[in-house]
């Protein structure tokens, strides 16, 4: 009998929602089962409410990270878990998994602890056909089966009802940051992109309180009359459920594009030094990938993306025609 899991997931946002399929799925095959989840503290704003989730633990890696990672052993320990899943290939979570005491452990092959793993997965990260979502679900097949389940968030009623006020007339979505310079399409390309925008569309700029001022000079400089930063004035839930009635929502291979996965909105997404081969795309069904026409022997440059261009030019994005964007209005 499996009456109690955890999965753990502590990477960024983006990551996080692409673990949410796991929950569906093992919701689905031991719905008497309490399913908690792992995140980095910070992220439980995603989960709020979430009808499938009996407790979602956090850890805190900015003060004490490692005193924090033994109390959260403690806890781990005393909730006896039944099945410990583990998406990381890190030693911080191998060793949770791992001494865990979980009747099951299972995790990736290439977690340094995976030794002592009663389950290890191989891991592939450049296979064309498997999306990240593949490779995570694949950690469960023993337990459950190999159908494929999408990402999914749970906005509640009053989340939707904070988003009503926004959705009066007919809007788009764009968010432009992205925690890597090189997966950002950059900031002159938005501009230019927001003066070919009709000023019958209403335009709302998504991100972080740390996006605000790009945001604001985006709206700006774009002098679309119909502009509104609400960078760091949503939560996460909020911005997602503001997305999924958008006539369009624009953003970068970052965690705007998997919260539209996740309530399956309308998506175009920008791979400017990143490519869909890695498994990152987008998953709503009207998604669209947005990338150069040109062949660029350093294209992919690397799996995360980087703070400045290796080679200066940036091409993989300055070559972009903003009018593939204009063509998805």
């Amino acid at each position: 009998m499996i009456k109690r899991i955890l999965i753990i997931q502590t990477a960024s946002i983006g990551d996080v929602i692409l673990a949410t399929p796991l929950i569906e799925k093992l919701y689905a095959f031991y719905p008497e089962s309490k399913i908690d989840i792992l995140i980095k503290k910070g992220y439980e704003s995603l989960f709020a409410n979430h009808p499938f989730l009996h407790q979602v633990l956090t850890w805190d890696k900015k003060t004490s990270k490692y005193k924090n990672l033994f109390r959260l052993l403690r806890h781990i320990r005393a909730q006896h878990y039944d099945v410990v899943v583990n998406l990381q290939r890190f030693a911080s979570t191998g060793f949770l998994t791992a001494a865990s005491r979980a009747k099951q452990k299972i995790g990736f092959d290439k977690n340094p602890l995976s030794c002592f793993f009663t389950t290890k997965v191989k891991h592939l990260i450049n296979d064309k056909k498997r999306h990240e979502i593949d490779r995570n679900l694949s950690l469960i097949v023993s337990i459950t089966d190999n159908t494929r389940v999408k990402p999914k968030l749970y906005p509640d009623f009053a989340t939707f009802e904070k988003t009503a006020i926004y959705k009066q007339k007919k809007y788009i979505c764009v968010a432009p940051a992205s925690l890597w310079f090189t997966k950002q399409f950059p900031e002159t390309k938005w501009i230019d992109f927001l003066k070919a925008i009709p000023d019958t569309l209403n335009v709302y700029l998504l991100g972080s309180k740390e996006d605000i001022a790009l945001c604001e000079r985006i709206g700006t400089l774009s002098a679309h009359s119909k502009v509104e930063n609400l960078a760091g004035k949503l939560s996460l839930l909020e911005s997602a459920a503001l997305m999924r009635d958008a006539k369009m929502n624009f953003v970068n291979d970052s965690s705007p594009m998997h919260l539209c996965s996740s309530l399956n909105a309308p998506t175009t997404a920008i791979f400017c030094s990143t490519v869909v081969d890695f498994g990152f795309g987008p998953l709503s069904d009207d998604a669209v990938v947005v990338e150069t026409d040109e062949k660029l022997n350093c294209r992919p440059c690397g799996l995360h993306g980087f703070k400045s261009c290796p080679k200066k030019h940036f091409c993989c994005a300055e070559s972009i025609s903003i009018d593939k964007l204009v063509q998805r209005l």
